[in-house]
């Protein structure tokens, strides 16, 4: 099963402003079909507590050309493209309407839970013989570098932004980051690259400063720092939208 393929359909509450599928839900549909795919070969979740390991995402980054919309079926396809001793990557291919309309490259690493440590991965057989051949069009992801803010500002986690593993989920930076646009401005823009590297887990109750760096205000850079210390970094790449699909569309589907 060198690869794995999940379809899914968009319904109106999980919709954004813009009837347009969100970044924070894609992101977390991409964790949840790695995680499917990693469940097939018998080492998922589930297997690695057994060992104190987990798999961790350290960095992702999605290309969007279009979004799927309210009430329209999407499916999600992923492969593993190689691995190392402590990375392997892992592509998605997203199609709706019988179309490629996004990509997406990710690395993740498996730690030691109780010592915080990465694990050796080059001995795992079950990725050795599941490397796909396939390739994606997507430029690969690239190095994000300390940010220099123009503007900032500091947020408080709370319980609703930690996991199971009780650190600051992968999506909830996501969510964090794109709260510092308005609502017009997503109005007439859509993300058409984003990248996140995760350097250092957050806790809850743990104050942070978001430094956003939006000088180029189509091309934008992002931190999140503590102390003089970067927990996560981010490049947002925005391209001028039509904002297609009104609220009335979906206010009339949730009143159906």
């Amino acid at each position: 099963m060198k690869e794995y393929s999940h379809t899914y359909f968009l319904t109106a509450g999980e919709c954004d402003a813009e009837s347009r599928m969100p970044m924070p839900l894609i992101v977390s549909r991409l964790i949840e079909v790695a995680t499917e795919h990693a469940n097939a070969w018998g080492v998922g979740y589930s297997r690695l507590k057994e060992s104190g390991q987990a798999w961790v995402l350290s960095r992702i980054s999605v290309e969007m050309m279009e979004y799927p919309h309210v009430n329209e079926e999407y499916a999600i396809t992923t492969w593993v493209e190689s691995y190392n001793r402590h990375f392997s990557e892992r592509n998605f291919v997203i199609t709706a309407g019988g179309e490629e309309v996004g990509y997406a490259r990710s690395v993740w690493m498996v730690i030691d839970t109780a010592r915080r440590t990465l694990c050796d991965i080059s001995q795992l057989s079950y990725i050795s013989e599941n490397v796909s051949e396939r390739r994606s069009p997507m430029t690969p992801i690239t190095r994000l570098t300390p940010v220099s803010a123009r503007r900032s500002e500091s947020y408080t986690f709370g319980y609703i932004d930690v996991d199971s593993n009780r650190h600051v989920n992968s999506v909830s930076y996501i969510k964090l980051l794109m709260n510092k646009w308005s609502l017009d401005f997503y109005d007439r823009h859509r993300i058409a690259r984003l990248e996140m590297a995760y350097i250092k887990e957050c806790l809850c109750g743990m104050t942070v400063n978001v430094l956003i760096d939006d000088s180029n205000p189509l091309d934008c850079t992002a931190e999140i720092e503590a102390g003089g210390t970067g927990y996560c970094r981010a490049r947002i790449v925005f391209a001028e939208s039509e904002y297609r699909a009104g609220l009335n569309d979906c206010n009339s589907n949730n009143n159906n």
